[in-house]
């Protein structure tokens, strides 16, 4: 080739690598743009919201802790502003995975979760809720709204309700890794024979979630549940132990809880293969998760009360509870 082909050529490449540099110039220019105006947007609406000064001196309630000894934050009503808090959330356009499981003569409840879910639960978000059942054809069509979604899953049935009870980490553990990596941001786990009352919103977020048991929230820790025999995975000894959790529900970010599931399944099966159950099955392995795993946001008995207990002091809302049954009835077994 002569050398004004070569000259000719070398042109003609620079021109080339001049054009693309231009087009991945205004690329990035157009990303860090929106990334601008995502945030002046942000920023635009918190502005404009009108809310009492935020104290460093007096606290929103005086009458309970609204902070652990680790410094995770307690939420009570009065401790957040909820106009405020999802206002910041909904630029972050999340999805919220939640489970439930209804085997057996569980699936009853169905129908009261969702429809009370739809109007209280992370109103305004995404919400992907994911039902386990022995018996899809059981479960009742219920309305959802916009961007609200249900996926039933068959699972098998079970003779004892400590097996359905103890069955649950593997599977939410299994969920999470071949469904919802890609498909949501935050996960709550919840039991089905509940019902919510109030509002259940993004002020429950956090990177790991546990919810205070309404039976135990004002006892001293001697008398918590804990799993007491030493042989247990699940042991916990006297004079040990921060709060007790409801195994009824607890949640947080998809990779925390998947190594919550991962982890109490796994000590499970050891317990299993040395032939030893937990008094509270998954609720004890929880438990003992959390003592050691510290959660990073506690939520108040005000998410998981119960219908047969009196509303205390305290309680100046209740949000989510247990719903009044005959044990004997629905369980399996004793």
């Amino acid at each position: 080739m002569s050398i004004s082909g070569i000259m000719q050529l070398r042109q003609n490449f620079f021109i080339i690598l001049l054009f693309f540099g231009m087009v991945l110039s205004g690329l990035i220019f157009l990303n860090n743009n929106q990334k601008s105006c995502k945030q002046q947007k942000i920023e635009q609406i918190v502005i404009n919201l009108l809310y009492n000064q935020p104290s460093v001196l007096v606290g929103s309630r005086t009458d309970v802790a609204s902070v652990s000894s680790w410094s995770a934050p307690i939420i009570w009503e009065g401790t957040f502003n909820p106009i405020l808090i999802d206002s910041i959330y909904k630029q972050h356009n999340l999805t919220i995975a939640t489970t439930v499981f209804a085997l057996g003569k569980y699936t009853r409840f169905v129908k009261d979760f969702l429809e009370s879910a739809e109007q209280h639960y992370f109103v305004g978000f995404r919400v992907h809720y994911y039902l386990f059942t022995d018996q899809p054809e059981s479960i009742p069509e219920v309305k959802m709204g916009e961007n609200r979604n249900l996926t039933v899953l068959k699972v098998q049935s079970l003779n004892r309700w400590q097996d359905i009870s103890m069955s649950r980490m593997g599977k939410l553990e299994k969920l999470i890794e071949n469904e919802l990596a890609n498909e949501a941001d935050y996960i709550f786990c919840l039991d089905i024979d509940t019902k919510f009352y109030g509002r259940w919103g993004v002020e429950s977020l956090g990177r790991l979630v546990g919810v205070i048991h309404p039976w135990l929230f004002d006892a001293p820790r001697d008398r918590f549940t804990y799993e007491r025999r030493p042989e247990s995975q699940a042991y916990i000894p006297a004079g040990e132990g921060d709060y007790y959790y409801a195994g009824a529900a607890f949640g947080g970010s998809l990779e925390d809880v998947h190594q919550l599931t991962k982890t109490c399944r796994e000590k499970l099966h050891i317990d299993a293969a040395n032939s030893i159950e937990a008094v509270w099955q998954e609720e004890s392995h929880l438990n003992k998760y959390f003592l050691l795993n510290k959660p990073s946001k506690l939520l108040s008995p005000e998410y998981m009360w119960r219908d047969i207990n009196e509303k205390l002091a305290q309680i100046k809302v209740i949000r989510f509870s247990n719903v009044a049954k005959n044990y004997a009835e629905v369980r399996p077994n004793p």
